[in-house]
């Protein structure tokens, strides 16, 4: 048979490279108006407080490589584990929330040679001990600041109870389910037995362990650091600390709505949140625009490009 009438094979790494650029395209054409929005309320905004803004968005993406870095035993390469972050929340805007994030940190952790099984729990790991850090941190300023947010502003009157309800059921029949299905009890205790030997094996080495628990408490801190700056850039009149309690509490509430990157949810969580927390509707609305802007659509072209680039490097 002629070598021209042989199928030709597909380019599969180099359709990887350049997806998260259409991606990116597709995403910026369906949230245009969002786009032109907060990038007009950048204009009037001051400046220092957007560079601040724009430092503490550079940082967080240090404090993941720190605790991705804690949750493993292995030394991963710091370089690469920096670069991996960056694209890494390209990767979570343009998929649902967590999914691309984690996608793209398996493969970079298996190809560094860390174990599959081990990989899936220091995945594991690292996202308990954010949200422990996150949920920890909203509770001490909370605490401290008692004040600072009406929580009942949050939520509709009467939703609580429904709330707490659902969440009970959806447990319960996790609980159900695991009970039931005997392969799916194997593989969960299996896994939970990898989980807790990688986690006792971080914890007896200091290093690891202030890597894991300081990267997590100063990953949501940065992050509330750089909506309080946007906040302040644009004069919105609520005290920096109570913005921060807004920004944790909104994220915290969020947290499980699978949209890609939490946008549009997100937004609208915030929003809530800031008026929550005393700020007029438009001044808030144009805040979380702004930081919108900031932390993830000028980021998103560069870390998608970074992220073909690890690709087309094999590095994930």
């Amino acid at each position: 048979m002629s070598k021209a009438l042989l199928p030709r094979r597909v380019p599969v790494r180099r359709i990887l490279c350049l997806l998260p650029l259409v991606l990116v395209g597709v995403v910026a054409a369906r949230n245009w108006p969002v786009l032109a929005e907060g990038f007009g309320q950048l204009r009037t905004a001051r400046w220092p407080w957007l560079v601040a803004a724009a430092g503490a968005t550079c940082l967080t993406w240090v404090a993941a490589a720190v605790t991705r870095q804690g949750a493993v035993v292995e030394r991963l390469p710091r370089l690469r584990l920096l670069a991996t972050q960056f694209a890494a929340g390209a990767a979570n805007h343009l998929l649902p929330t967590g999914l691309g994030a984690s996608a793209v940190n398996l493969r970079f952790m298996t190809v560094c040679g860390v174990p599959p099984a081990r990989s899936t729990a220091a995945l594991a790991l690292y996202l308990l001990a954010e949200s422990i850090a996150r949920v920890g941190l909203l509770a001490t300023l909370l605490y401290a600041f008692p004040g600072a947010l009406r929580l009942g502003a949050l939520l509709p009157d009467g939703a609580p109870g429904p709330l707490l309800a659902a969440l009970c059921g959806a447990a319960l029949a996790a609980v159900a389910v695991l009970l039931c299905v005997r392969r799916l009890r194997t593989a969960v205790a299996a896994f939970l037995r990898t989980a807790l030997g990688e986690a006792r094996s971080v914890h007896t080495r200091p290093a690891r362990a202030l890597a894991l628990w300081g990267g997590s408490l100063a990953f949501p801190a940065l992050q509330a650091a750089g909506l309080a700056a946007v906040g302040r850039a644009l004069g919105l009149p609520v005290p920096p600390a109570h913005v921060v309690i807004a920004y944790l509490a909104a994220t915290v509430a969020v947290a499980l709505v699978p949209t890609p990157g939490g946008i549009g949810s997100v937004e609208a969580a915030l929003i809530v949140a800031l008026v929550a927390a005393g700020g007029p509707v438009a001044l808030a609305t144009a805040v979380v625009l702004a930081y919108r802007i900031i932390t993830v659509w000028l980021p998103m072209l560069p870390g998608a490009v970074t992220l073909g680039v690890l690709v087309r490097w094999k590095v994930i």
